[in-house]
């Protein structure tokens, strides 16, 4: 009985998921989801409270994985700031290429999240991820400047998070256009030249 409901709710997922992918969670209909696998609305709400619900069962897992990839990155990053020098972490950068990667290892997920959200908590996914990382800037600032080599130039916070923004923006734009996996990968490294040698110039590092 347990690996019956089990499979109901995976076949309700991935109709829902393409649901969602084709109207978007506002136009989405649940009967046409409950439709496709078979099954009244009613039979529906047994396995999910409502929309929302069966939204979140989509791309949560993802979502929680990439903020712990997010904190273990941002974490080793700190850490190099401590060993190598603040400059010196732009020595190799490849932060764009590392979440396109993620991206589409999880690009349903991400398409929903990203295109498809509006009406979710998660419609703000990307501001969100262009605050924390404006946070994450500042704390780099601050402990780079305890370095002998540590940033010079001095840092317009309004400015800061402008520029930031953009970048966090300009990463999920691959996503929005609908680039293949290849092409997303060369963006993604072209971004990472460009942004490394922008913020490199703005922190007064050359």
């Amino acid at each position: 009985m347990e690996r019956d409901k089990i499979g109901s709710r995976d076949r309700i997922l991935a109709a829902a998921t393409k649901e969602f992918l084709e109207y978007g969670f506002k136009d989405a209909s649940l009967r046409r989801i409950a439709s496709s696998v078979g099954m009244t609305v009613s039979a529906l709400y047994k396995h999910f409270s409502n929309k929302e619900d069966i939204f979140s069962a989509i791309v949560e897992p993802t979502y929680r994985e990439f903020l712990e990839l997010y904190a273990r990155e941002e974490t080793a990053q700190f850490a190099n700031i401590e060993k190598y020098g603040a400059e010196k972490i732009f020595d190799s950068s490849k932060d764009s290429e590392f979440v396109v990667n993620y991206v589409y290892d999880n690009i349903d997920a991400f398409k929903l999240i990203v295109c498809k959200s509006a009406g979710t908590r998660y419609e703000n996914f990307v501001h969100e991820i262009a605050s924390r990382e404006e946070e994450t800037t500042l704390r780099y600032i601050k402990l780079a400047r305890k370095h002998s080599n540590g940033i010079k130039a001095r840092i317009n916070k309004r400015e800061l998070h402008l520029l930031v923004s953009v970048n966090a923006e300009a990463v999920f734009e691959t996503i929005r256009h609908d680039f293949s996996r290849k092409d997303a990968i060369h963006y993604a490294r072209t971004l990472d030249e460009f942004f490394t040698a922008a913020w490199k110039k703005y922190f007064g590092f050359t």
